[in-house]
């Protein structure tokens, strides 16, 4: 009977929320708004759970304005009827007007005291030109909820009183929570803490950038462990501040490496100090960054008999309004577990070495450049049987569009192992594959950027700070090899043809041109400052592209590749460039344009007829999408995972018990 009874409590808890989903992603968009999503094979769900009783909004577009944005509006009235309508942003001035084609499907919803629950799906590509593609791509997530509902079916929202917001997001490729053990697993080993941070950093008032570094010794444990997880640790009042942090391996001396760990750290990089060997990343973190869960199958080493005993953790500071007195203590925290996972992890950094060489061409709309890791190195380092790459973070500065990580193989260009047509730079995570990719020995990468210059009037070079820039790409992946940095440079000689200098005086100081003629005398500076770009942009990417290129193979001990100090490249030879696939869009089954109902129930009703009452309802915005009674202590998620269900669970939970 005991059964019996038990069995009646989990079949009730169960129908009461019997719509369940093990949701893979949340984010708070701001204290009253939480939204969760799961990535499926064709369509996305999602739920918001809003703290209010009016109506909310959850949309997506390309950039941070509103104009453009798909948006979905719900709101449950006061009969209990459940709404949902898709609609879209014409005017960032004026209320989302309704789509002809209604593709979201609403799977739940209700009220209870103080919030608002939603959950609905839609298709990654809805073949409506109103509705924006879900892809891999930055997602501009915009929001908006009221304390007050529309009046009417019709859906004419409040005047003024709403609350709107937008920040960019990963919908599809986002770091996944790990799953949490089934009962019938071990319990997890609790987990041990490093907080690797700084300690009172002062920032200066006289510059805007600040390169922090500051060297410490790993936790004091006798075998090897895995770290799984790190994060941010952000001193309140410094997000503003902290453009990303770096935690690298230091090896070489020890009695150099001690003596800095006793400090708190100072500006990196200074003529006169110790040069210290700390090259291979361990972890990074970037704006906009939560941190990183590791796959279940590897794990980060620390190792005191095999690994590195000393790291340093870099901080890149900005303060572009010069504020004063600001200090600062945040770091990251890694969390580690003495039970070893199978394989060690790697971090590869792929791009171009910040140097002046790196060029960026004032006012263009796209500029391109290309980080190469050679076959030479790959095929140095990574055994037969190939690594797997599982998460990637791409990195510029301010003036970054779109990034992509190519990969080529014996003249074949495959698939990029990841892209970004919607790069954002203020949002830099990393972003977990769905699979992992198998990268082999011989295999050529490359790190391409694309910068938009058009708010520049002078030339960018590559570089450290803010106003320079950058073009590393990241990537996790297992088991570890000894490659750690694999980046390129353009030579001298293809940086001086892309500016249409065929020699430099010699020992000339300042530096001067000697040959065209039309040149001679001029400066490399003043070259620099009145070249035409307007008119020999084209010329200047194709001499780029063209022309050699400086490999840099480092390996975890911080020397270069054997064999690899006097190499000099060219672009890699394809015969067989990459393609993107042009899938034809197939807008999902329906019986015509407008969607179906739900009964109170929550069954599909019959469809509606394109010359009923419901169907001129539907033009006219009176999009009622179920009658689900109101429920005043409705289910609210306390976290961003439930337990995955079905009816046949629960009658099977049921007959077991009679049994």
């Amino acid at each position: 009977m005991e059964a019996l009874v038990a069995a009646f409590i989990i079949a009730f808890a169960l129908f009461g929320n019997c719509l369940c989903v093990e949701w893979r992603h949340s984010a708070v968009l701001d204290n009253n708004f939480l939204v969760l999503w799961t990535p499926g094979e064709k369509d996305v769900t999602f739920e918001v759970q809003v703290k209010t009783l009016g109506y909310v909004g959850l949309g997506f577009t390309k950039d941070e304005g509103r104009a453009g944005a798909d948006m979905v509006i719900g709101w449950v009235d006061n009969n209990g009827q459940v709404h949902l309508q898709d609609r879209h942003v014409k005017d960032a001035s004026r209320d989302p007007q309704m789509d002809s084609s209604q593709d979201y499907r609403l799977l739940l919803g209700y009220e209870n005291k103080t919030h608002t629950v939603l959950r609905f799906s839609r298709r990654y590509d809805t073949c409506d030109p109103r509705d924006l593609k879900i892809t891999n791509d930055t997602m501009q997530v915009v929001w908006q909820y009221h304390a007050e509902e529309p009046v009417s079916a019709a859906g004419v929202l409040p005047d003024h009183g709403d609350v709107r917001g937008t920040r960019p997001l990963y919908l599809v490729q986002r770091d996944a929570q790990p799953r949490r053990s089934s009962r019938n697993q071990e319990p997890e080993t609790p987990l041990k803490i490093w907080d690797v941070l700084n300690q009172q950093v002062r920032l200066p008032m006289e510059e805007d950038t600040l390169l922090w570094c500051r060297v410490l010794e790993m936790p004091p444990i006798r075998r090897k462990h895995h770290v799984v997880r790190y994060e941010p640790v952000i001193q309140p009042g410094s997000h503003e501040y902290l453009h990303h942090m770096t935690l690298y391996e230091c090896r070489g001396s020890v009695a150099e490496l001690e003596t800095a760990a006793r400090s708190t750290g100072g500006v990196c990089y200074q003529s006169g100090q110790p040069t210290l060997q700390c090259n291979t990343i361990a972890a990074t973190w970037s704006l906009g960054s939560e941190g990183f869960n590791y796959p279940p199958e590897a794990g980060y080493a620390l190792d005191p008999h095999a690994g590195p005993q000393f790291y340093m953790l870099e901080t890149h500071y900005t303060n572009p309004q010069l504020d004063a007195f600001i200090s600062d203590s945040s770091g990251l925290r890694l969390l580690y577990t003495e039970r070893l996972r199978v394989h060690d992890a790697g971090v590869l950094s792929i791009g171009i070495d910040p140097n002046w060489r790196h060029l960026i061409p004032p006012g263009q709309p796209e500029v391109v450049s290309e980080g190469h890791c050679v076959a030479d190195c790959t095929g140095q380092t990574i055994p037969n049987n190939g690594v797997n790459m599982f998460a990637v973070i791409m990195h510029t500065h301010q003036l970054g569009k779109k990034v992509r990580l190519r990969q080529i193989r014996a003249s074949v260009e495959l698939p990029p192992i990841a892209s970004d047509t919607n790069y954002n730079p203020s949002y830099q995570e990393y972003r977990r594959l769905q699979r992992p990719v198998k990268v082999y020995p011989g295999d050529h990468l490359v790190a391409e950027c694309t910068y938009s210059s058009e708010s520049r009037a002078a030339i960018t070079l590559g570089g450290l700070t803010t106003r320079e820039e950058t073009c590393l790409i990241s990537a996790l992946y297992y088991p570890r090899i000894e490659l750690s940095l694999c980046y390129s440079l353009p030579s001298l000689p293809t940086v001086l043809h892309s500016l249409g200098i065929q020699q430099l005086t010699p020992n000339s100081s300042p530096v001067k041109i000697q040959a065209p003629p039309e040149l001679s005398g001029l400066t490399l500076e003043e070259r620099l400052v009145s070249y035409d770009w307007e008119t020999s942009f084209q010329s200047f990417q194709e001499a780029t592209r063209s022309g050699t290129f400086k490999p840099l193979c480092w390996s975890s001990r911080g020397d270069l590749l054997p064999g690899t100090a006097q190499l000099e490249s060219r672009y890699p030879r394809i015969i067989t460039p990459y393609k993107e696939p042009t899938l034809p869009c197939t807008k999902k089954p329906t019986q015509n344009k407008f969607s179906k109902l739900l009964s109170k129930d929550g069954d599909i009703g019959s469809p509606v007829e394109p010359d009923s009452d419901e169907a001129n309802a539907v033009e006219r915005g009176q999009l009622v999408r179920s009658k689900v009674s109101r429920s005043s202590e409705g289910p609210i998620a306390g976290s961003s995972r439930t337990r995955s269900v079905s009816v046949a669970l629960v009658v099977a939970a049921l007959v077991a018990a009679l049994r």
